[in-house]
């Protein structure tokens, strides 16, 4: 890698590339992540940063160093995680400050705790995809849960199969997948004309024909 540019690739840098383009994962690979992330850190720490990362080779060094640290998340985990520290962090952050905030991501893409969920699912009201729900993932581990079973099985039963679901769902919101919740739909208003007398009298003579009266 040259600094601030993805254009150079490591063997390690190019497989993960490949990987997630073939996963076809929208947004910055891992490569153009861990870049963007070197030059934001850049333009919020000029000068702590020139001191750790002046020398061109360090640089180059750093980030391949950080691309193998880096390289059990997605890149838009990546991403949000250093824009957290960069608003957040007084100091140039570190490999472990980011791999921390990478490893909590759930709070910072908006999701909340598995028993917060849990909780929010239970209390949610009908219909379900009209509620206004914190993340679209406390939806779909409901409904894959299944509503009913939320609502009359006791909480030590259906919390580990609700937090399983919620769990592979927020998997999926941390690789960079948009969830959403279905759009409620309400049932299409019927058009009723009220039969004029002539034509009632008609009916009811029909059917005292047919009733033999």
């Amino acid at each position: 890698m040259k600094p601030h540019s993805a254009g150079s690739q490591t063997g390690a840098g190019q497989s993960k590339q490949r990987r997630y383009r073939d996963d076809n994962h929208e947004g910055p690979d891992l490569i153009d992540a861990v870049n963007q992330m070197f030059a934001e850190f850049e333009l919020a720490y000029h000068n702590q940063f020139q001191k750790a990362y002046g020398d061109p080779d360090r640089l180059v060094l750093a980030k391949k160093y950080w691309l193998q640290c880096l390289s059990d998340f997605h890149p838009q985990q990546i991403l949000v995680a250093a824009r957290h520290l960069v608003k957040t962090q007084t100091y140039l952050p570190t490999v472990s400050s980011v791999v921390n905030a990478c490893e909590q991501g759930m709070e910072l893409f908006g999701l909340p705790t598995e028993y917060e969920a849990y909780v929010e699912a239970c209390r949610a009201s009908a219909p379900k995809a009209s509620y206004d729900w914190s993340h679209p993932a406390v939806y779909h581990a409901g409904q894959q849960t299944d509503w009913f079973v939320l609502a009359t099985e006791p909480e030590e039963k259906v919390l580990p199969r609700f937090a399983y679901c919620y769990r592979q769902l927020c998997k999926r919101v941390l690789h960079g997948e948009d969830l959403s919740v279905p759009v409620a739909h309400g049932l299409p208003e019927r058009s009723v004309r009220v039969p004029e007398p002539e034509e009632q009298e008609e009916h009811m003579q029909a059917l005292r024909k047919k009733l033999s009266i």
